[in-house]
């Protein structure tokens, strides 16, 4: 079991969380209920299934969990370039956005490397 609030990758997310917030509270009402929830989901289920992971009895689960992080992230990745398709966000928010995401999904993948090793000792 790790403590979650250690990891440099939940207390990236997390800020990565906030920052995303506070972009989608600048897009229109009416996407509310459409990209605007969905990107809000993907954001938040990065360091909440990096917090759950850590809780879980062994490294296989561990990764297991580092895995949907992951896949959130590349979710999220996704949702901002459309938003920024849409017009919603503005390329230079993007890019400040996916450069902090990257590290992010860098960091997501070699930790759960690491773990998965450990479980197989």
């Amino acid at each position: 079991m790790h403590n979650f609030r250690d990891l440099k990758i939940w207390q990236r997310s997390m800020e990565l969380a906030k920052t995303v917030y506070e972009i989608t509270a600048t897009f229109p009402s009416n996407e509310k209920y459409g990209l605007t929830s969905q990107i809000n989901r993907a954001t938040v289920s990065i360091p909440s299934n990096i917090a759950e992971g850590a809780g879980r009895n062994s490294n296989k689960e561990f990764g297991q969990f580092l895995s949907i992080a992951l896949g959130s992230a590349f979710e999220l990745e996704t949702q901002l370039i459309l938003a920024n398709s849409f017009g919603l966000l503005k390329t230079t928010q993007l890019e400040e956005v996916l450069s902090q995401l990257e590290q992010i999904q860098k960091m997501i993948n070699s930790f759960k490397t690491a773990v998965y090793k450990k479980s197989n000792v």
